[in-house]
Order: structure tokens, then sequence, then C-alpha cells
């Protein structure tokens, strides 16, 4: 899986190729990254990315060109490419579609994906319709960058990447994965300041294990999330 991102700050991007899972499978050669900086792009000294809002309004919002200019050089690269098709250009915005479960799973074998990341109040509209194709978001609520929601993204997707978990079970046993949330885990000791492991989970038998586990998986998202069972 290939990430190419529009970044003012690539130096972050560290935070998910050098360490935990996704930085051992970006060592092995499961995933890839580049990112490329919108003041590359720039044609002044002081490598300007920003202005102000046409009819007026807070704050500062970034330049087309940079971000055009930016964003097509990953896009025309053939590495990026998939049959014979440019890939997918996401853009992070508080009124994206949300992330979930569903949509990094839809994503995690594109083959390649070119993330972009506003910063300031947001970008110029033009620039979304020259060369986004879909607009994600983390959440209703507001965090100072797109860096944030495209890490988020890239860890959940390269979680999803065949030989990325230790364990090929792993990323199943994961919350959302079948529509619930992960119910209770436990390890040693047995006993942790007074209170026990439940006995179902000593007991060896598997089908009463894997019967309390959904029962659990189940209960903890009728109180939690009851959202998801809608």
């Amino acid at each position: 899986m290939r990430f190419g991102v529009v970044t003012l700050f690539p130096e972050m991007f560290a935070a998910i190729t050098d360490f935990g899972v996704s930085g051992r499978a970006f060592r092995e050669g499961l995933a890839f990254l580049e990112t490329v900086s919108p003041r590359d792009f720039t044609s002044d000294r002081h490598r300007t990315v920003d202005d102000r809002p046409y009819g007026g309004g807070q704050g500062m919002l970034m330049l087309a060109d940079p971000l055009l200019q930016a964003t097509r050089q990953l896009q025309g690269r053939e590495e990026f490419t998939v049959g014979g098709r440019r890939p997918k250009t996401v853009y992070f915005s508080p009124r994206g579609r949300r992330m979930t479960h569903q949509l990094i799973a839809e994503n995690a074998t594109a083959g390649s994906l070119v993330m972009v990341c506003g910063r300031y109040e947001g970008v110029d509209q033009r620039f979304i319709d020259l060369a986004v194709d879909e607009e994600w978001s983390m959440g209703d609520f507001v965090v100072s960058g797109g860096e944030y929601a495209a890490l988020a993204a890239i860890d959940a997707i390269t979680r999803l990447l065949p030989g990325a978990l230790g364990h090929q079970n792993s990323a199943v046993d994961d919350s959302f994965v079948n529509g619930l949330l992960e119910g209770p885990q436990y390890t040693r000791p047995e006993v942790f300041e007074g209170v026990q492991v439940p006995e179902v989970l000593l007991s060896g038998d598997h089908a009463r294990i894997l019967a309390w586990r959904k029962a659990k998986s189940l209960e903890l998202t009728r109180r939690l999330r009851p959202d998801l069972l809608d």
C-alpha cells in the first residue's frame, strides 16, 4: 500500500513510519509513504501558502495553486497509478464522511491513496473541486490540521494489510469489525486488587468462551454505543 501525503509538516509522519505496528509494516515494505510540501511549489521568498478569504472572515485559507501542484505531483507518479487511473485523493475536513471501520476497510485494498492535510481555516474550494475525490472526517470536532486525521487513517489502513499484525486474527477481533465493540479482556495475574478474572475464561472451554465474548460484546455495545445497533 502506498500513501502520498500533502502536508506542511512532513516530520509529523515519523510517528507512523518509525514506531509500533505501522512502523514495522513500513520497514518490511508492506506500506510506503511519501510526503510533499505545498511550500515547495511557491514562488515568493516567504514561501507563502495562505491568504485572507474573499468576503471577509476569521483566519487564513490555504492557497489553491501550491496545494494543486503538490497534489498533482503525487497523482502523476507512476508508482501511485492503479489500473491506469490516478490514485484516489482524500482531503480531511470536519464536513467530510465520518471515518469508520467500513470506510477504512473499503480503502485498504486501494493500492495507493493521496491524502491532503489542510491547515489554518481551511483551503480554497477550487482546489477541492479540481483535485479531491472524497472528504473524510475524524468526527464532529475540529483539530489544528489534517495531519492528525491522516495519521489515524494510515495507521488504521496499515493494520488491515496482510502480514501487518503479528497474529492473523488480530484485526478480525478488533472493535467495529463485526459492527460491535470488542468486549472486555484480561491478562495475568488471575486476581488483581481483589478482582477475579471471569471463570469462563479460565475454563478452557472454547465454545463457552466464544459465547461469553459475543454476549459481552453485545452488552458493551448496547451500553456504550447503542447507535451501532440501530
